[in-house]
């Protein structure tokens, strides 16, 4: 299973940038994915959750301005983050677990490579 992110880029304070993670390989469904952040010094922080059945969950700082979201078809999560501010400058990662599959173990967790979001003027 690979995952690969993309969107990021450099955006105005305000701005808005939409993320897009596609999971590829041979598996039949993935319970969990997710965005986590990591910026420089820091550690790696959760940012948004999606399950299988819809369900969300974020953290406070990204409450009310991103949104997650997923097509099960095309095996790809995606986050629209609105209202962009200097702190949200992160290498952005996104993650998936719970994926069944031929020779996948359940409890493994996949990484995707981070796209880089800058929020400056």
């Amino acid at each position: 299973v690979q995952l690969q992110a993309s969107g990021g880029g450099l955006v105005q304070p305000g701005g808005s940038l939409r993320l897009s993670c596609a999971a590829s390989g041979t598996f039949f469904s993935i319970h969990v994915m997710g965005w986590y952040r990591q910026a420089p010094g820091k550690q790696r922080d959760v940012v948004s959750l999606i399950y299988s059945d819809g369900t969300t969950t974020y953290a406070d700082s990204a409450k009310g301005r991103f949104t997650i979201s997923r097509d099960n078809v095309k095996n790809t999560m995606y986050l629209q983050m609105n209202d962009l501010k200097p702190e949200d400058t992160a290498v952005y990662y996104c993650n998936a677990v719970g994926i069944r599959g031929p020779g996948i173990s359940y409890g493994a967790n996949y990484w995707g490579k981070g796209t880089q979001v800058t929020v400056s003027s």
